[in-house]
């Protein structure tokens, strides 16, 4: 419908949902794994809010337009998941949520996803920009140790 990916557009998001990694995005990153959707320790942070989450549906849809319903709500459920372990295990006073559609809606990347930030008084997120280099995997490790732990307690504790 309103799609904006370059012709031969090599998403990174289906890459990682196969299998594969990049520069900025490993396995290892990943800390939940649905059906429809799943849960990584991004690479790009904010100045205040290190550790953020992506979600993302694992079949392509490049925006909210493109995005069948079962996906939306697969998304939805992991989103909300991974909010409750971002605020359990982050120190945070709180989460927001975002999701960009089109380049006038701040979309970069041209695989539906929402973020997860964990919130913190006065971390001043909203009037910020992503910093110019990414996190490296040595500075995401804790974020995708404790959230990983987080799930496994959760696996281990319903049987």
């Amino acid at each position: 419908m309103y799609n904006h990916a370059p012709e031969g557009y090599d998403c990174p998001f289906c890459r990682l949902a196969a299998g594969g990694e990049d520069h900025l995005t490993a396995q290892h990153d990943i800390v939940l794994r649905r059906e429809r959707a799943f849960a990584f320790v991004a690479s790009r942070w904010w100045p205040n809010n290190q550790g953020h989450v992506l979600v993302v549906p694992t079949e392509h849809h490049e925006n909210l337009y493109d995005l069948p319903a079962a996906a939306g709500h697969a998304v939805h459920d992991v989103v909300r998941e991974v909010a409750v372990a971002i605020r359990s295990t982050y120190g945070c006073e709180g989460v927001s949520t975002r999701q960009h559609n089109e380049p006038a809606g701040y979309q970069d990347a041209w695989h539906y996803h929402v973020h997860v930030f964990p919130r913190y008084a006065d971390d001043n997120l909203y009037n910020t920009r992503h910093l110019a280099e990414p996190a490296t995997a040595a500075e995401r490790e804790p974020y995708v140790r404790r959230l990983t732990e987080h799930f496994d307690s959760i696996r281990k504790a319903s049987g």
